[in-house]
């Protein structure tokens, strides 16, 4: 018997500024909250008091722990002391990995040593402080671990310039012109923070020039973006075009940085005919745009418009990050309705599943996602800097305290990337769409609890039967591999797994000839039985190179043949302006 999916028939959605409390109190309130919001970068207040006073009541009542901790604070000191005195032959605490403030060899010299070993003691206290607690809540336990790291941090002995050794050398090596640069260095970044004007793009990675530069033709536009089909470079294409869904946090063009590292250039160049979304960057006139929007005025949009040009194929479709999670919303919305014009799916470091997102879960909970929603409220959008700041304090230490050092005690110059342009290119997010994904993805986790529905129908990954390509990268901190793994939990058809090295912008910009790259791969079956994740990491060696080449092998083998390259857009989609287009350059 087929299963009824049909949900209660919604009621007509309200804009976003006629939720809630009607009541004109109520608007005062979140005005209120709006403006705490702009001066805390949307990180609610009240999230923070009730974590503290949850771990602070919990460890009050808990004379074990309290006794174990002293223990280990005496433990620490006798350790730091005796590494001082030079009575052990290795140093006791070591920095994280991502943690690069200690590298300069001067902190191997005492005292630099003692107070980076004193630092270091004192952070393995509170990290044990700060663990599992019976009785408190994990988030909450998290959350206190998170803002005393960011504490810590403040006070690190390397941001200090009496207290750090490489600050001192530079000084007496440049007498003292380096200070003088950072003071400059901090006016302009002042201005620019005042201002959010955007600074200029260096010499050799302007747009459309040394960056997102693929030849192409943008083929359809419309309020929400642009689609941009590349010209082929191959005599002959496989038969079955590419779609590429970006994440609009984003610009799209992370995946056509420079001819030698872009993604779509290589897709190209191995004969594939592709197709990629550039999203728009909305402002307060689009801030009803709703996920919803994304699905149908954006992928199946797309869809619509490359089954015209290219007619009677079916198509690969491929989503980064955010992307990648509405394209697998499409995906089982098209598996429920029985359309068929998807040849496969690959989902590039996107998450399904939002139980385990990884510390990103740490800015949300309820008393967050109404902040969030009071501060896009009074916008009509979150913000670039807004968004920003939320993903650097996840890696404090290295995005934010490691480059004020250099910048502004150190008097270096930032040396531009691709990555660092695009990733200071950031883009808006419109409030009801945000609202929309915070609540109904991260905060209630509907899509994998079979209670997301698309015009009024719930949908079910498991309704996917086209082969998935899904790749995780090992240290993302975004989306947390285990959590992209955790898609396997809820389809059945034939699944590639792969997991590459780095994280979630550099393990997925892995071409062929990066050095120090290695990936690993492994194939489910349809209706096979479910591998936990760590039996999936022993039973796969990892293979050197980059998972592009796997990648491009195994969209071949899904493909039916070449033949000819189809023609620039078609008669109803005819091209409207050079690649990148136009969207790309929007502020």
């Amino acid at each position: 018997m087929k299963q009824d999916r049909t949900a209660p028939t919604p009621a007509p959605a309200e804009p976003l500024d006629q939720q809630l409390d009607h009541h004109p109190y109520a608007d005062l309130d979140r005005m209120a909250r709006a403006l705490l919001a702009q001066n805390t970068g949307g990180v609610s207040p009240f999230s923070i008091s009730q974590a503290i006073g949850d771990w602070a009541l919990h460890m009050s009542r808990a004379p074990g722990r309290q006794m174990e901790l002293a223990e280990r604070a005496v433990t620490n000191t006798l350790k730091v002391l005796a590494d001082a005195t030079g009575t052990s032959d290795t140093p006791p605490f070591k920095p994280m990995p991502y943690d690069h403030r200690f590298t300069h060899a001067g902190w191997d010299q005492m005292p630099y040593r003692f107070w980076k070993q004193s630092f270091l003691a004192t952070q393995d206290w509170w990290n044990h402080a700060t663990d599992e607690l019976r009785g408190l809540s994990q988030a909450d336990s998290d959350r206190v671990r998170f803002m005393v790291r960011q504490m810590l941090d403040i006070v690190s002995p390397s941001n200090m310039p009496i207290t750090n050794p490489e600050i001192i050398e530079r000084t007496l090596d440049c007498h003292g012109h380096n200070i003088l640069e950072g003071a400059r260095h901090l006016a302009e970044d002042f201005v620019q923070t005042l201002t959010q004007h955007r600074p200029e793009t260096p010499e050799g990675f302007r747009i459309g020039q040394d960056l997102a530069c693929t030849p192409g033709q943008v083929v359809y536009r419309n309020e929400l973006f642009e689609l941009i089909q590349y010209t082929p470079t191959t005599p002959q294409v496989h038969a079955e075009p590419v779609l590429i869904v970006p994440a609009w946090i984003m610009k799209y063009y992370i995946l056509d940085l420079t001819p030698q590292n872009s993604m779509i250039r290589y897709l190209v160049d191995q004969g594939f005919t592709v197709f990629a979304i550039s999203w728009c960057n909305p402002g307060q006139a689009q801030a009803e745009l709703t996920l919803e929007s994304y699905r149908k005025d954006g992928v199946m949009a797309a869809v619509e418009a490359i089954s015209t040009i290219v007619p009677d194929q079916k198509i690969h479709a491929a989503g980064y990050c955010l992307g990648g999670t509405i394209l697998s919303i499409a995906a089982a919305t098209m598996a429920r309705d029985e359309d068929d014009r998807l040849a496969s799916v690959t989902l590039l470091a996107a998450q399904t599943d939002f139980s385990e997102a990884g510390e990103l879960l740490l800015f949300l909970d309820e008393s967050q996602v109404a902040f969030l929603e009071d501060l896009m409220w009074a916008q009509g959008y979150l913000d670039r800097p807004q968004m920003t700041r939320a993903f650097a304090t996840i890696r404090a230490e290295d995005l934010i305290y490691t480059r004020a050092v250099k910048r502004y005690w150190l008097g270096k110059e930032d040396l531009p990337s691709d990555l660092t342009v695009w990733n200071n290119d950031t883009t808006r997010m419109p409030a009801r769409m945000h609202s929309e994904y915070l609540r109904g993805l991260f905060l209630e986790n509907r899509l994998t609890a079979g209670r997301f529905a698309v015009e009024g129908r719930v949908i079910a990954l498991k309704d996917i039967s086209v082969p998935l390509y899904v790749v995780g990268t090992e240290s993302d901190h975004i989306a947390p591999w285990k959590s992209v793994y955790k898609i396997r939990l809820f389809t059945d058809c034939d699944l590639t797994f792969t997991l590459t090295s780095s994280g979630h912008n550099g393990g997925i910009v892995s071409e062929p000839g990066h050095p120090h790259r290695h990936y690993r791969t492994g194939h489910r079956a349809a209706e096979a039985r479910y591998v936990d994740p760590d039996t999936w990491l022993a039973e796969h060696a990892p293979t050197e190179g980059s998972w592009w080449t796997n990648w491009a092998d195994w969209l071949a083998a899904k493909s039916s043949g070449q033949g000819q390259p189809p023609a620039m857009g078609a008669a109803d989609y005819p091209p409207l302006a050079p690649a990148p287009g136009t969207y790309i350059y929007q502020e």
